[in-house]
């Protein structure tokens, strides 16, 4: 997917699931011809496309305001541009947009330019507070650069996906199926929770398992050394 239609598709993905944001999209894309119609259009057309995302008046309004920001400053809606730039300062760039974080610039650099940068979307903050990945009290967007310094960066795009897939498979955020958890003997936030179960707890959750918010412990992985250029 080229990098405006996944900065579009991903702005429209906050807080909301991978459904109804592609069902937004896709109604976005029907409407309009172009991304320059987008940007160009009546706000509460773009607004009536994008209502399956949610929170349509917010958004609406901030995908226009990237794509015009966009425009005045580069001529055009091309970001290809972003690819030949180091990865930190392709991130700056995008993220001084309004409405543009630290994921959502993740995940364009990730996904459609083939940068070396970690997507922290809530499944892998979850996940990885629980297996200890991460400390307790770090927030999602200093979460960014410590899981990037964990992982090589050829790893990055496989972690990111595997541990998606554990957050919505198996470590869900109110019910986790700790007993098919192919990581479990890893976790002592899971192994709390199995032990509770095995004592009779059979509804043990989160909530339920004593010191849960407790910073978790496990192997620790040796650091990598950062590259000032991660390009």
């Amino acid at each position: 997917m080229p990098a405006i239609d996944e900065l579009v598709s991903t702005i429209l993905s906050q807080n909301t699931n991978d459904l109804n944001r592609d069902r937004a999209f896709n109604s976005l894309r029907a409407k309009f011809g172009t991304w320059e119609e987008v940007r160009d259009a009546d706000t509460a057309e773009v607004v009536n496309a994008i209502r399956p995302a949610g929170l349509a008046n917010q958004k609406g309004p901030r995908i226009q305001q990237v794509l015009r920001s966009i425009t005045e400053e580069r001529g055009s809606l091309d970001l290809a541009f972003l690819g030949e730039l180091p990865v930190e300062e392709a991130r700056a760039w995008l993220t001084k947009f309004n409405g543009v974080g630290p994921k959502t610039a993740a995940i364009v650099l990730c996904f459609s330019l083939g940068k070396p940068a970690f997507p922290v979307d809530t499944h892998i903050y979850r996940v990885t507070g629980r297996i200890g990945l991460r400390p307790e009290r770090m927030t999602v967007e200093q979460a960014h650069p410590h899981l990037e310094s964990l992982f090589p960066p050829e790893t990055y795009y496989a972690a990111h996906l595997n541990i998606i897939r554990l957050g919505r498979e198996i470590c869900t955020a109110r019910r986790p199926y700790c007993e098919k958890c192919p990581i479990i003997k890893l976790c002592d936030y899971g192994m709390n929770i199995m032990s509770l179960r095995a004592a009779g707890g059979s509804e043990a959750t989160p909530a339920s398992v004593p010191g849960a918010s407790a910073s978790l412990q496990m192997k620790k992985m040796p650091r990598r050394r950062k590259n000032s250029d991660s390009s």
